[in-house]
């Protein structure tokens, strides 16, 4: 087997990564101080690329930098969860309306198999975030626009701050069941406004649970 060195590039993309699932987990909590110090020894690594993935998750909006106090997790205020799920309904009932006119039976038949992996995994709270955002990513890329598609990625980081906040409140995960079901429908009945006036009511209630 050949050996591979990491580059100093590829070492700070890795630690971004496992910095991110951290966050996301909230093993790194929203506010906490991250210590640099503590992460490299951990990590194994200098103090450089832990600094270069740092600044890589500022750029996402999931570290805030402050000036002579080091990174912080963000903390998002309502404002914030509020204008990220305005702008995600806006670009994702738009490419609902894309699917719903184009896509192949074959592609709904894919996306309908997802639905229902995510219907047999209403008991298991994580699995259902996870398919649940599958589901919307493959949503988004048999609409086939990768500039909306980095849009949405970026927001759904900034989402992942705080949703296993409404992720685990009372009866959400059945009402968003039904409201995958609804978008379900409407792509399979092959209508646009459908689609998308289902996706924005998706992400109204989501915002209601989420605050």
């Amino acid at each position: 087997m050949t050996k591979t060195t990491l580059t100093p590039r590829a070492l700070y993309e890795q630690v971004a990564e496992q910095l991110r699932q951290r966050i996301f987990q909230h093993e790194l909590e929203p506010g906490a101080w991250i210590d640099e110090l503590k992460i490299a020894e951990e990590y194994g690594i200098s103090r450089t690329p832990l600094r270069e993935a740092l600044k890589v998750l500022a750029a996402e909006g999931l570290v805030t930098m402050k000036v002579r106090r080091g990174a912080y997790v963000t903390e998002v205020s309502p404002k914030d969860i509020a204008d990220v799920y305005r702008l995600l309904s806006l670009l994702e009932a738009d490419a609902a309306a894309v699917v719903a006119e184009t896509a192949t039976d074959a592609q709904l038949a894919a996306l309908r198999g997802t639905h229902e992996e995510l219907r047999q995994h209403t008991h298991n709270a994580e699995r259902f975030f996870a398919l649940n955002e599958q589901f919307h990513m493959q949503l988004l890329d048999i609409a086939d626009n990768r500039w909306r598609n980095q849009l949405v990625a970026d927001l759904r980081k900034v989402m992942k701050l705080n949703r296993h906040k409404s992720l685990f409140r009372q009866g959400r995960i059945e009402d968003s069941l039904a409201e995958h079901e609804a978008i379900m429908q409407a792509l399979l009945a092959r209508s646009p406004q459908a689609a998308a006036e289902a996706v924005r009511t998706h992400f109204q209630n989501g915002l209601l649970a989420a605050t």
